[in-house]
């Protein structure tokens, strides 16, 4: 079998940010192998940077078991996939001026990096949607997750008059096709957030019909324990923030805080972060000080890849899918 990634990064990536890249592919790859399951977490804009071209093959193979997201993330990779055409690159978004990027902000654009994001076209045509979809589940009494309310969109077909890239590129649909396990901390710091809390403001809705972030951290705290044994559960985070943050703290809470004392650590970890070592950043720690706060065990596999996950996660993941 050709391993054209492979072969690449092996013979050329061998010293400095470029071997870590290696060694911690290659760690993935065996924690899989020996039965292992793995939890990928996105930070950063990573759907709008088009990650699901990837991801979602990880995904199909069964390369990644849990996801946990900002709301950024999951309600990006929809946008992109109902109005990719709509999209406008910005190159050069580094002499913008204000009135420049005024100028987008009456388009309707709004600018992420280089990429601008159409609100008519991707905001609004998920929200006229997910709307109906909040409204029904209120009327019978039923409440869930975001992102089960995403997947419930995605899996009645109501989106497919509007695909405006290959169906396989979109990460949310591979997800909900197979009712990946997902957790979405700080839902409401997204605009399906927004948009739902301007309609509990109206008294349209009721905040209790999404599940809360708390309850997230209940699913989880059940999701971990039933799946942590053998090999364990590994930790492959992409950038930092509350996407990373709030589901590495849940080992530490079911050993402290429920006093269950046999929890297994994370039995891997790696962080593709350009956050440089600071002062109280969690996204610029060194993987040792999780050992400090009950999540990683000295024995642990640890990566730390110093570089920009746009360039870097693709890299890997095609590693794992061509080596596992």
């Amino acid at each position: 079998m050709s391993k054209p990634i492979t072969e690449f990064i092996e013979k050329y990536y061998l010293h400095f940010n470029s071997a870590a890249l290696v060694d911690a592919s290659k760690g993935y790859v065996a924690h899989l192998k020996d039965g292992g399951k793995m939890m990928i977490t996105l930070a950063g804009a990573m759907s709008t940077a088009e990650i699901g071209k990837i991801l979602a093959e990880m995904i199909r193979q069964d390369k990644v078991d849990i996801i946990s997201c900002t709301g950024a993330n999951l309600e990006e990779d929809l946008m992109n996939l109902v109005a990719h055409s709509h999209y406008e690159r910005v190159p050069h978004y580094r002499d913008l001026t204000a009135q420049d990027e005024w100028a987008l902000l009456e388009r309707g654009l709004n600018r992420v990096t280089d990429t601008c994001i159409p609100e008519e076209e991707a905001f609004r045509r998920l929200q006229k949607h997910i709307v109906e979809i909040w409204k029904d589940a209120e009327a019978k009494g039923e409440r869930y997750f975001p992102h089960e309310y995403m997947y419930k969109m995605l899996l009645s077909g109501v989106l497919e008059q509007y695909y405006e890239i290959p169906k396989e590129n979109s990460w949310m649909l591979a997800a909900a096709e197979k009712n990946l396990p997902i957790v979405v901390p700080g839902w409401e710091d997204s605009t399906m957030g927004n948009i739902f809390s301007s309609y509990c403001i109206k008294g349209e809705l009721q905040a209790s019909t999404v599940k809360s972030g708390i309850e997230y951290m209940m699913y989880l705290a059940d999701w971990y324990p039933k799946n942590s044994g053998g090999k364990g559960v590994g930790f492959f985070q992409v950038g930092g923030g509350i996407a990373g943050d709030f589901p590495i703290c849940v080992v530490p809470m079911l050993y402290q805080d429920m006093e269950m004392t046999d929890i297994p650590f994370w039995s891997y970890f790696c962080q593709i972060s350009d956050s440089t070592t600071s002062y109280g950043s969690y996204s610029g720690a060194v993987p040792n000080e999780k050992i400090t706060w009950g999540k990683l065990d000295i024995t642990t596999p640890k990566f730390i890849v110093e570089s920009d996950a746009t360039i870097c996660a693709p890299l890997m993941f095609s590693y794992i899918l061509e080596n596992s």
